[in-house]
């Protein structure tokens, strides 16, 4: 509703941004060039400023309106996000977390949001992704990508269309839970081959501010080459195995636990800086049309002073002419 109020709103402004320069366009409507006062039009109608008045108010009504919304939806977030680190940092204790790690194949998972109007969030992650599919490309390596969210689609399926494994959308439509989120990852582990899952995301560190993360996620075959090669995987083998089961299988239902847990959290916390960044971006934009609507009022009394002032002008010499 917001978002088809706005778009009818800015359509007042469409024969203006239609003009080759649209400043020098903008500008005409509110100061009258040299060619109109040579045509003896000495200022801009009264009714257009009235109508650009209104719509900007009108757009400043659904900004402040969308902040809220934001505002309300960050706060029933925000809790669940932070809650939810808990989850996967025993597994980063247990089984660590390796970037540098050479795997042949990498599948770098990218979380956007499905809707704008949230400042650079979805830059930032495909900023990082393109640069990760770079880093890790190579004649003996493969790379793809998994994106979760409409905005990563739109910006990764321009120039790495080919490289795209899996696409995923309308993922906050319904309301986030391990369940949901359980299902999403477990799709992905199913019809994707990987050595190393990147997980992309951004991490919510305030309403203003959130910062960009990248988590690895390593398939059992390479935690258990890791594991032999000695590091910090290398403490597993301390542990003993109860119940029967082998390593292999311990270390299948540990990756796949440990995706799942990191792709909560990673879901959760982009949610929560989607929602924070617009936000601030809606309060920028509230404060710009306030802003806007401060130089129209200006333009407008000015304009109507100067209307007066030319009929004063004209009555008093018409009075004069007859007299005289």
């Amino acid at each position: 509703m917001a978002m088809a109020a706005l778009r009818r709103e800015s359509r007042r402004f469409v024969p203006f941004v239609s003009s080759p320069n649209p400043i020098n366009a903008f500008r005409s409507t509110i100061a009258p060039t040299e060619e109109q006062v040579g045509l003896g039009v000495r200022s801009i109608s009264t009714q257009v400023v009235r109508n650009r008045m209104k719509s900007v108010k009108n757009i400043q009504k659904i900004t402040k309106a969308m902040k809220m919304v934001a505002a309300s939806k960050l706060r029933a977030i925000q809790v669940r996000a932070e809650n939810s680190r808990g989850l996967w940092q025993p597994f980063t204790a247990l089984l660590g977390d390796t970037p540098s790690v050479n795997v042949k194949k990498n599948v770098i998972v990218t979380i956007s949001s499905d809707k704008g109007l949230c400042g650079g969030i979805n830059s930032t992650s495909v900023k990082i992704s393109r640069a990760l599919h770079k880093l890790n490309s190579g004649p003996d390596t493969e790379c793809k990508y998994v994106i979760l969210g409409e905005k990563g689609k739109a910006q990764l399926i321009r120039d790495s269309k080919k490289d795209i494994e899996l696409i995923m959308t309308e993922l906050q439509k319904n309301f986030l839970n391990y369940t949901q989120v359980s299902v999403v990852a477990d799709d992905i582990l199913k019809n994707v081959e990987f050595d190393a899952l990147r997980i992309v995301f951004n991490k919510f560190a305030s309403v203003v501010s959130f910062l960009p993360t990248t988590a690895t996620v390593l398939s059992p075959e390479i935690v258990e080459r890791e594991s032999e090669a000695g590091g910090k995987i290398g403490d597993l083998d301390s542990y003993e195995i109860e119940g029967g089961e082998t390593k292999s299988e311990v270390l299948q239902n540990l990756a796949e636990f440990q995706f799942s847990c990191v792709m909560f959290n990673a879901v959760l916390e982009n949610a929560c800086s989607e929602q924070g960044a617009r936000m601030s971006a809606m309060d920028s934009s509230s404060r710009n049309a306030g802003d806007m609507l401060d130089r129209l009022t200006l333009t407008y009394n000015r304009t109507r002073q100067a209307s007066i002032t030319t009929e004063l002008i004209e009555i008093i010499s018409g009075a004069s002419a007859l007299e005289g």
